[in-house]
């Protein structure tokens, strides 16, 4: 890798970088704009021709994405507002993906949804991961670090104080350090 210079969203996107954050409905999207206008608002060069918006391509690659990611709606025009939590979430992963994002940093990427839709996110996740794309996945549920992550590092105070690998990590291991263990 690189090192790159970060000073707003937009540097972000321009390097790669996609952040689905802890809170989608204050950070993640648009919640008075339509599904369609939240899955290409962080990519609007794509559905550009000559400088004009091109209608039919961003439906067309909506439409991609609620086949692909299997978003429950009735139409792509439905503000954001109107969908399940779970939904909500599948809406912003559409965001970033279709943006093409090298680097994915998800904060809490489950919170709030139901049982059915984390299986759904986490084979995403799983999915994106398998490509070699880069991920990060931050959460407070050890199960689901557990169940998702090839390394974890655990912070104590801010600070990165352990790396295990999944095979070596448990519950038990992560609280430790998580808490201010030491190794002897």
């Amino acid at each position: 890798g690189k090192e790159v210079t970060i000073k707003s969203p937009h540097d972000a996107i321009k390097h790669g970088i996609g952040l689905l954050t802890e809170n989608r409905k204050e950070e993640g999207l648009f919640l008075d704009k339509s599904v369609c206008w939240n899955t290409v608002s962080a990519a609007l060069e794509k559905i550009k021709s000559n400088g004009i918006l091109n209608f039919t391509k961003e439906r067309n690659i909506v439409l991609d994405f609620v086949e692909a990611l299997q978003i429950r709606l009735s139409s792509i025009d439905t503000e954001a507002r109107y969908l399940s939590g779970g939904n909500q979430q599948k809406v912003v992963f559409a965001k970033w993906l279709n943006a093409d994002s090298k680097v994915y940093i998800f904060d809490e990427p489950t919170r709030g949804i139901d049982v059915g839709a984390k299986r759904e996110i986490y084979n995403i996740i799983n999915d994106l991961a398998e490509k070699g794309l880069a991920v990060i996945v931050i959460s407070s549920e050890l199960p689901e670090i557990l169940g998702i992550c090839d390394r974890i590092a655990v912070f104590h105070e801010g600070r990165c104080v352990k790396i295990l690998d999944r095979a070596e990590a448990t519950q038990e291991k992560i609280m430790y350090y998580a808490i201010g263990g030491q190794d002897e």
